[in-house]
């Protein structure tokens, strides 16, 4: 991609601008150096100066930076270390500022050694707030991997039926997603029937789904990079009248969230709109999560939408809404959409329905 048309410069210029007083930066998270210069492989370091940028790989991804990663100096490295401080020493780096959340004690301690003279500081979490407004390039990403996600849950809802495992079901579904355009799924995909559908993060096993049974699909897929989030509840062959009840108002508490979502209001704002709806029917100690999160190059990322969250929504932010009940021994119910913040409300990106479905 010619660099006149690429988004990473750009990028790269307003991490500077957010933090003028750094001498350099180091960059470890693979994610943060994809979206800093286009370089998708999963190891290296991205050095950034006031006037200069640097990759860093071993020999494994040499071609494969010099091909994806743009305005920046590829530099070849045999200990990670050892790189880092060749580039550090060449530009005269007086202090270096580093991810906290990605470096290694070890490899902090090692730098520590090799950089004699040079102060090393922790950055917390500016990184991820540069990522939080999405470009259009982005936001088609995303929507991409939505409609990849939503159409192949289509086709495999015939198998959501009695005597079928979650995990033939879920094993499926990501094989679907991937057969029609998906680099991968954006997660391990949940398939909860039945008691395991009160576990909000539970892992697809062998129980075998039976009638009655409620049966929560949390799933997403990746394109271009960027991930999709969706979960659909549903009822097999039948919904008792307490079901229905829980379902119900589940679909209120995400459509009263996503009606106040908007450029301007508070992440904190939009969870107590939906926890205060869960909270008239009596079913708030039942709802143990956040309101939703960003979705982007990470499948979570910033702004998180939870309680007593002060960070203000921006137009272009693209975060989920997935309110949820769980009834321990029981059963559970989540809707989750993932959409698309503007100045005057929000846009849906992902496609499945979200009514009360009997299959």
């Amino acid at each position: 991609m010619p660099e006149t048309l690429s988004p990473y410069p750009a990028r790269v210029e307003r991490l500077r601008n957010a933090l003028p007083e750094k001498d350099a930066l180091l960059i470890l998270g693979e994610k943060n150096i994809r979206y800093l210069t286009g370089f998708a492989g999963s190891d290296g370091a991205l050095m950034v100066g006031p006037d200069w940028l640097t990759l860093l790989v071993d020999g494994r991804y040499v071609t494969q930076a010099r091909q994806e990663a743009v305005g920046a100096e590829v530099f070849e490295f045999r200990i990670r270390v050892e790189g880092i401080e060749s580039v550090a020493r060449r530009q005269k780096v007086g202090a270096v500022d580093f991810e906290s959340q990605v470096l290694t004690v070890d490899e902090y301690l090692r730098l520590q050694e090799k950089l004699s003279g040079v102060t090393l500081r922790p950055l917390s979490g500016e990184l991820q707030s540069l990522r939080a407004v999405k470009d259009e390039g982005e936001i088609g990403c995303i929507a991409e991997a939505a409609r990849i996600a939503s159409e192949a849950l289509a086709d495999v809802l015939a198998m959501v039926r009695p005597g079928v495992r979650e995990k033939e079901i879920a094993v499926e579904l990501e094989y679907r997603m991937q057969q029609t355009g998906a680099e991968l799924a954006a997660f391990e995909t949940i398939v909860a029937s039945g008691p395991n559908a009160a576990l909000p993060h539970a892992t697809p096993g062998f129980r075998t789904i039976g009638p009655g049974d409620c049966v929560v699909i949390d799933y997403g897929a990746v394109s271009g990079g960027y991930h999709s989030d969706e979960t659909c509840s549903y009822f097999v062959e039948r919904a008792d009248p307490r079901q229905r009840e829980v379902y119900d108002r589940v679909k209120e508490a995400h459509d009263r969230a996503i009606r106040a979502i908007r450029a301007g209001v508070s992440c904190g704002e939009i969870d107590r709109i939906a926890r205060t709806c869960l909270d008239e029917a009596g079913l708030g100690e039942y709802f143990s999560h956040g309101t939703g999160h960003g979705v982007g190059l990470d499948v979570h990322e910033g702004p998180r939408l939870a309680r007593g969250r002060e960070e203000i929504l921006q137009a272009g932010m693209v975060v989920t809404v997935e309110p949820g009940v769980y009834l321990p021994g029981l059963w559970g119910v989540r809707i989750e959409d993932t959409v698309l913040v503007t100045d005057g409300g929000c846009r849906i990106l992902t496609g499945s329905p979200k009514e009360l479905t009997i299959l």
